[in-house]
């Protein structure tokens, strides 16, 4: 069964147990200061999680790219990619562990086709506050008997592998200690709960590098996640975690693992999803996949990887910082690898097969053609110019240890993201001093650094109560723009932390100071007025008949929410925002300045 078919498969499938697809939501997070990229299909639901009412009920379902730093250095074993998809379904206080198991269960054996005594699950074992999962491991033999299999509890995981070998004909179920747990945050009034792990046996042999013994959380690829069902059922309060009232399912399942697992492909690489590019760089190279393994996987991910951060309805280029600062890695690195097969450019050729593969499902991509070309084509020029040079330079330097200063060099002059360095260091059995290239940076003035190293870890955007009254500010400061700017104006991002505001929108010159002041002064009467702030549910073509501003090119589910104040600012959001204006102090405009041609950005904060 190819991708597109599991895709519409589990869509309908859990449409025909009422659940409402939602849309696969823009790679680049809005009004969230945690977090690069989408990494998972719960980001677009955090505030519904928390208990807000969601305009399409308490069932959903959908597919949502996305795309999470931490892989990049994975990528090359066949199973790990830094750009994937996200099938999710959720219950929002309604169904609990015992439908989510029996449908998933039902999904992946009698729609899609797996074979149930290749399937294995974990639960949560438990400490001494939160109580082992027994309840999700009797729904789960229930499960297993009613396709035939006897399935037993293994030994506890209580160190997270095991001592002795393991009889997977027998054990199919595995408690862990160390892992099957998520929670949110460690702040009061946090969500977790246990979650319960699908693996499937790819009938790999077991590579003993990683223990002894194998077991279905072992990271030698035997066994391979396919899907992850969360139970948030607990809040974090003064005194631990308690119960909750009403408790959520959230699930996840990699799509790119089901296409692999449905076809009985060793590699994820080998599936529809990627087969069409890796055909092409072995047409571009000459080489065979089969014998270059970890270089082919590198380039094809990491392509189609920017084709989407370039592609996506907030595209964003290759740069130093934040989100650029990771299209330009990915780039760069494709190149490096591309180079080593003997490629000497890629990007018209591989950049038409990753639309080709995803058109259907994401147009924007189609739309954006011309500058996801443009944007790694000029990339591409920029660092092969110097890409041998670099080379020959890293290849004089004798050292055991790579100092700051080299390494710097390599970063400043030859455009060698240190990431690069360190990965030809480790080829070439080196070490890169990354204390002193740190300093070096430091000292450096003028050169974005990269992101604070919370925003690399990933999050979910905070419900502070500052954060909530400036993204009110934000609905506040469109209306004022577009009042004194003209109508032209549309929003073009957003960016919110507990300290200020970062707002881009569409304009082709820099304001005057007087606009500036104007702008200032319209927001603070606006908020002087006590105005209140409306929450509507409406159809999305009720919204915007009735004047609703939305975000060009973002994908909006059939109902939406619109938040409007008192017949001024209309806008269709998701929340959370201040009650009325008033709340939100005086707002202080404190930066203007270019975010791309055509794109101005305004920084400010509210005192």
């Amino acid at each position: 069964m190819n991708s597109k078919e599991i895709r519409n498969k589990f869509i309908t499938f859990y449409n025909q147990k009422e659940h409402k697809t939602i849309p696969s939501v823009s790679l680049i997070p809005e009004n969230d200061s945690t977090l690069l990229f989408v990494n998972s299909g719960m980001f677009p639901l955090t505030q519904y999680l928390s208990g807000e009412k969601h305009p399409l009920g308490s069932r959903l379902v959908n597919y949502q790219r996305s795309f999470r730093t931490d892989d990049i250095n994975d990528v090359g074993d066949k199973r790990h990619t830094t750009f994937f998809e996200m099938l999710g379904n959720w219950s929002l206080g309604d169904y609990f562990k015992e439908e989510q198991l029996n449908w998933w269960f039902d999904f992946i054996i009698n729609e899609i086709g797996l074979d149930p005594n290749k399937l294995y699950q974990t639960v949560y074992l438990g400490n001494d506050s939160i109580p082992k999962d027994n309840e999700s491991i009797e729904v789960l033999k229930k499960i297993y008997t009613k396709h035939g299999i006897d399935a037993y509890e293994g030994k506890e995981m209580l160190s997270g592998s095991p001592k002795e070998e393991i009889d997977f004909s027998k054990f199919k179920i595995f408690s862990y200690r160390d892992k099957n747990w998520w929670q949110r945050g460690d702040a009061v009034g946090e969500l977790g709960g246990p979650d319960s792990e699908t693996f499937y046996d790819t009938g790999k042999e077991h590579d003993s590098s990683y223990g002894e013994f194998c077991h279905p959380n072992c990271d030698c690829g035997r066994f391979i996640e396919i899907g992850n069902s969360v139970f948030m059922q607990y809040i974090k309060t003064e005194d631990g975690w308690k119960e909750l009232k009403n408790k959520n399912v959230d699930f996840g399942g990699g799509l790119e693992r089901l296409a692999m697992v449905s076809v009985g492909a060793s590699s994820i690489f080998e599936t529809d999803l990627f087969l069409p590019i890796i055909s092409k760089i072995e047409e571009l190279s000459g080489k065979k996949y089969s014998e270059n393994v970890v270089s082919f996987e590198i380039i094809a991910d990491h392509i189609k990887a920017s084709c989407f951060v370039l592609g996506d309805v907030r595209g964003v280029p290759p740069s130093n910082k934040q989100q650029g600062y990771f299209v330009r890695r990915l780039i760069r690195r494709a190149i490096v690898y591309g180079r080593n097969i003997g490629i000497e450019s890629f990007s018209v050729d591989l950049v038409k097969e990753v639309i080709n593969i995803y058109k259907e499902y994401y147009p924007e991509l189609v739309d954006n053609y011309d500058f996801v070309v443009s944007e790694i084509q000029k990339e591409e020029d920029k660092f092969r110019k110097t890409l041998d040079k670099g080379l020959k330079e890293f290849n004089k330097i004798e050292s055991d240890v790579i100092s700051g200063k080299d390494a710097f060099n390599l970063y400043q002059t030859y455009g060698f993201p240190i990431e690069i360095t360190e990965e030809l260091a480790q080829e070439s059995g080196k070490k890169v001093d990354m204390d002193s290239f740190n300093l070096e940076m430091d000292k450096h003035k003028g050169l974005s650094q990269t992101a604070s190293s919370g925003m690399f870890k990933g999050g979910l955007a905070d419900s502070d109560d500052l954060t909530t009254k400036l993204h009110t500010a934000t609905h506040i400061l469109l209306y004022s723009l577009r009042n004194i700017l003209g109508d032209s104006v549309a929003q073009r991002g957003s960016n919110i932390t507990k300290e200020r505001l970062r707002f881009d929108f569409s304009f082709e010159r820099k304001l005057t100071d007087e606009e500036i002041l104007e702008v200032e002064k319209m927001v603070n009467r606006i908020i002087a007025d006590d105005l209140e702030v409306t929450k509507e549910e409406m159809s999305l073509d009720n919204a915007l008949k009735s004047g609703a501003l939305a975000f060009f090119g973002e994908r909006y589910p059939d109902l939406v929410t619109v938040y409007s104040i008192s017949g001024l600012s209309r806008e269709i959001c998701r929340g959370p925002h201040a009650k009325r204006t008033s709340e939100l102090g005086s707002f202080r405009i404190t930066k203007q300045e270019s975010s791309g041609e055509g794109i101005r950005r305004i920084k400010a904060v509210l005192e």
